[in-house]
């Protein structure tokens, strides 16, 4: 692995590139085993694995919104001539291993693996129980956000974290089913909630991290999410009601320097990405014209650069929306036959006149079939509406059994993606790619 190490406001960003061997430092900042002893180090990377999570054109956050946008035809590419996003389009076997922002992906994924590793292996060093615990579950979380994300992507994916000492003795990361690594994921935010139940983050963690991401509600909601995806509907139902009950927000923030990254580098010019009319859906998933959320996401524009949370430089952007809690518990009741109380959880989200987000239909309750196929195909209509550039619609293709990439009127390009030739060229433990 290679190992950056950069300086800013005192602060270190540890930053773990895979496949890569050497090491570079700053001879004036703060040694690897320095940042690792201080609290303050740690604090630091704590905020460097948020910043390289969701800044810049590189970012785990903005290939994730873009690769997921262009899969699902969420997105459409304005610049045809930009064959990388072309590629991700397109779909099938035209995208490959050699397609950067998938790789990006997959990078900044295992990057900030590592680095939150080093948080959960470090956090003994800190003294005071509640910063302590804040650290730790930092760690936690972004080591399951990083997993869970790749598992909506991947069919395989590297759970371990492997030094750079054990890479250059020939050491290779293995790699691990997704369920195995929705598994480790959900395991993770387990031992994130008894840590934040033991010790609250500390006022000192607070003021120098942050608390744009509530800790224990954002645990709860990413227990939720990923429980749904691995199929353990009843843990994911638990979770999904207790993040509901938070009044807290969990979101990412810019400012004019720490820039959205979907605003900057996919809408701001108006020649890259952009939105599309419906959210890209049709037939008997078209939205009600009359639906408050085209306007929110799309301007009620035919073809947009996508408002929503990408308008400007400082638009923060959610980890997660309550809706998608609410929807959550829907599903799940929904597929145990439980069809009345889905509606009851349904009508919660079309019928919603406000939000602390600004993120509501002011719709007509369902007065469609009260049947289980019916009642499902408009949860998943709503959460391609609620939940648009979420990042969460492959794997919500998937497991609602939409036309998929070989069969006929396809909602996807891909199933999984093949994998980045980064990896594929420098470990020999690589899965064999997908057919589509």
């Amino acid at each position: 692995m290679k190992i950056y190490f950069k300086v800013i406001a005192a602060l270190v960003i540890l930053t773990s590139l895979i496949n890569c061997t050497k090491e570079y430092t700053n001879p004036n900042a703060a040694t690897k085993e320095e940042v690792l002893k201080s609290p303050d180090g740690l604090m630091g990377l704590a905020v460097g694995i948020k910043t390289q999570w969701s800044v810049g054109s590189t970012s785990t956050l903005f290939s994730q919104v873009v690769c997921n946008g262009l899969s699902t035809g969420e997105l459409t590419v304005l610049n045809t001539g930009n064959a990388t996003l072309a590629s991700l389009e397109a779909g099938k076997g035209t995208l490959n291993g050699a397609n950067t922002t998938m790789a990006n992906l997959w990078a900044g994924a295992n990057i900030a693996k590592a680095n939150a590793q080093l948080l959960i292996d470090n956090a003994n060093n800190i003294g005071d129980a509640g910063t302590k615990s804040g650290v730790l579950a930092y760690g936690y979380l972004f080591k399951a956000l990083s997993l869970g994300t790749m598992a909506q992507y991947w069919e395989q994916v590297t759970a371990e974290v492997i030094t750079s000492g054990d890479y250059i003795g020939g050491r290779k990361p293995v790699f691990v089913s997704r369920s195995e690594a929705l598994d480790e994921a959900i395991a993770l935010l387990r031992q994130a909630e008894t840590t934040l139940k033991a010790n609250a983050p500390s006022l000192t963690f607070n003021s120098k991290v942050g608390t744009d991401i509530d800790l224990p509600s954002a645990v709860q909601a990413l227990i939720a999410r990923f429980s749904l995806m691995n199929g353990k509907n009843n843990e994911a139902r638990t979770a999904a009601i207790e993040a509901a009950k938070a009044t807290a927000l969990s979101r990412i923030k810019f400012d004019a320097v720490n820039q959205n990254p979907v605003y900057r580098s996919g809408f701001v010019s108006n020649n890259v990405i952009a939105g599309i009319t419906n959210f890209g859906l049709k037939g008997t998933l078209t939205p009600d014209p009359s639906d408050a959320r085209i306007a929110f996401y799309l301007g009620g524009t035919t073809l947009s650069k996508a408002t929503g949370f990408f308008k400007s430089d400082t638009d923060a952007i959610p980890l997660y929306l309550p809706a998608e809690m609410i929807l959550i518990q829907a599903e799940v009741l929904a597929r145990e036959d439980k069809v009345v109380e889905a509606i009851t959880e349904l009508n919660k989200v079309l019928t919603k006149t406000s939000d602390p987000y600004g993120v509501f239909a002011n719709l007509p309750a369902y007065n469609g079939a009260q049947t289980k196929t019916a009642v499902l195909e408009e949860i998943y209509k709503q959460r391609c509406i609620e939940l648009y550039l979420s990042g969460l619609k492959l794997d919500d293709s998937r497991r609602f059994g939409r036309p998929g990439p070989l069969d006929a009127n396809f909602e996807r390009n891909r199933n999984f993606y093949p994998y980045p030739n980064s990896e594929r060229d420098n470990n020999s433990n690589t899965p064999d790619d997908p057919e589509v």
